[in-house]
């Protein structure tokens, strides 16, 4: 039986992250992933400015942004009206992409076993991990981060909860643009128009030479919507949005619309000794809200830069040195945001009560003023420049001719 400092069930984003991390402090750590190369998966497609700094954070943040895609600059519109132009901060990558660039980081005193973890007996002192090839690890620490299977976590006699059924649905696809050479902005963030059409926001970024398009709706998955947008994306996105098509133009799509839906979750009895759930494994996050990445990054971020060092300093590892990670403050803040956020958005999109009337007009005029400014000083910037230039000019003769 090979001896483990920490063993890793899952090599999702939080498990590879955390196999990089803890292998770079020269912790003895094995992940147990069946996928030896990580496959296309519909999941997070970008990460913006606040989650790259805690990338950062984790030292890999240099990896992951050549392998991304810059936004540049990103165009905002509601009601077929562009009302601001900003600076970019997310990039793009494919999900499978960021997996396996962050595996890439993996130092090879770290073992990748390609099988799955099918059982766990735990204990306050080491926890014997069971593979489905047949052999078996022991290890101090099993790190969960096998998202949304619960098999496992239900062996452990964890339970899932769920909090809000098909929360949202998500939808991805490559957009093309018809008869032209390419889409008019580098990228675009356009809010739904009505709470009718229960559409939070589309939003249009670039990775690689594509432009790929996240789509969010507060729905069910038997709304005939969602058929129509498989097989005519065109037809039933702008019937949804009419006013997207004077911004957007006709577009097809390369490949096939991708369609997910989102439950809200929670588990319950995860205080075990020897074993701590991250990300997907611990709690869900609505993609919507775009904080799911946040939520992952942060988790692995506190529990292998402050937590494990800590732990596997002194003797044991008791659920009271494991219920230190879940308490961590840090941690406790960013699962409030991401729970809240995805339900405040939710009533931001389709509640038709007069406070969120009020705060949905708020934004827009908010958002346009914001636009109106920066689109006013970009104007003036350059004549005071030129005006500074020629101060600078006169003054300089002036000094000249003085010393003459």
């Amino acid at each position: 039986m090979r001896q483990k400092d920490v063993a890793i069930a899952g090599g999702g984003l939080a498990g590879s992250l955390a196999a990089a991390m803890l292998a770079r402090k020269g912790i003895d750590v094995a992940m147990i992933d069946p996928h030896p190369v990580y496959p296309p998966d519909f999941r997070c497609e970008k990460i913006d400015g606040p989650q790259m700094r805690i990338l950062e954070k984790t030292g890999l943040a240099d990896a992951v942004l050549r392998a991304s895609t810059h936004d540049r600059e990103s165009w905002v519109a509601r009601f077929g009206r562009l009302i601001e132009k900003r600076p970019g901060d997310q990039q793009g990558l494919m999900y499978d992409t960021l997996v396996n660039t962050i595996r890439a980081q993996i130092p090879a005193t770290a073992e990748v076993i390609c099988a799955k973890v099918t059982d766990i007996t735990t204990s306050a002192e080491r926890q014997i991990v069971k593979l489905s090839n047949g052999e078996e690890i022991s290890a101090r620490l099993v790190i969960v981060a096998n998202g949304l299977n619960v098999g496992l976590r239900g062996k452990l006699g964890m339970e899932r909860e769920t909090i809000s059924a098909t929360h949202s649905i998500s939808i991805g696809f490559d957009a093309v643009p018809a008869g032209r050479a390419a889409f008019q902005f580098p990228a675009l963030t356009y809010y739904g128009e009505q709470p009718a059409e229960r559409i939070p926001y589309i939003t249009l970024f670039p990775i690689g030479t594509a432009m790929r398009a996240n789509l969010f709706i507060y729905s069910d998955m038997q709304d005939p919507w969602l058929r129509q947008m498989r097989e005519t994306p065109q037809e039933a996105l702008f019937a949804k949005l009419p006013g997207l098509r004077a911004l957007m133009g006709d577009f097809t799509v390369a490949g096939f619309v991708q369609i997910r839906p989102v439950d809200l979750y929670v588990t319950k009895n995860y205080q075990k000794a020897g074993v701590v759930l991250v990300g997907d494994a611990f709690a869900t996050s609505c993609p919507a809200a775009g904080t799911g990445a946040r939520r992952v990054l942060t988790d692995v971020e506190r529990l292998c830069n402050v937590h494990i060092p800590h732990w596997l300093a002194t003797p044991g590892m008791a659920v009271e040195k494991i219920g230190a990670f879940y308490d961590d403050p840090v941690k406790q803040a960013c699962d409030t945001f991401s729970i809240t956020k995805a339900y405040s958005l939710r009533s931001f999109t389709v509640d038709r009560t007069l406070p969120w009337v009020v705060r949905r007009w708020a934004k827009f005029f908010m958002q346009w003023g914001k636009g109106t400014l920066r689109r006013v000083t970009a104007a003036r910037t350059p004549r005071r420049l030129d005006a500074d230039s020629e101060e600078t000019s006169q003054a300089l003769v002036r000094r000249t001719s003085a010393r003459g």
